[in-house]
């Protein structure tokens, strides 16, 4: 089994910054993508942004500039730096990562259990 746990979230004033982090734990071979998704009452699930196993990253319109995810290979981690936040990103925040498992040659696609973030003054 792989889980996704992720941490961080909260609530906010426009203008601040939060730190999200997702860490994929269990019996994992690789992991290629991780990536930050999101989901606003009302709205469809959206990405936010991904990075590659080797460090290329895409971004939302919405957010370049303003957010910077990252990751840590040796802890299966990757983090979410959210600045400038607005009340628009509002929303439950995902984690999301393409893992092979140990006696697997597939990669799977796996989720967080979800992290609200509510920016509001």
């Amino acid at each position: 089994q792989v889980q996704l746990v992720e941490s961080g979230g909260g609530l906010v004033q426009p203008g601040g910054s939060l730190r999200l982090s997702c860490a994929a734990s269990g019996s994992i071979v690789s992991i290629r993508a991780m990536g930050w998704y999101r989901q606003a009452p009302g709205k469809q699930r959206e990405l936010v942004t991904i990075i590659t196993s080797d460090g290329t990253t895409n971004y939302a319109d919405s957010v370049k500039g303003r957010f910077t995810i990252s990751r840590d290979n040796a802890k299966n981690t990757v983090y979410l730096q959210m600045n400038s936040l607005k009340p628009e990103d509002t929303a439950v925040y995902y984690c999301n990562a393409d893992v092979r498992r140990a006696g697997t040659l597939r990669y799977g696609s796996y989720w967080g259990q979800g992290t609200q973030v509510t920016v509001s003054s």
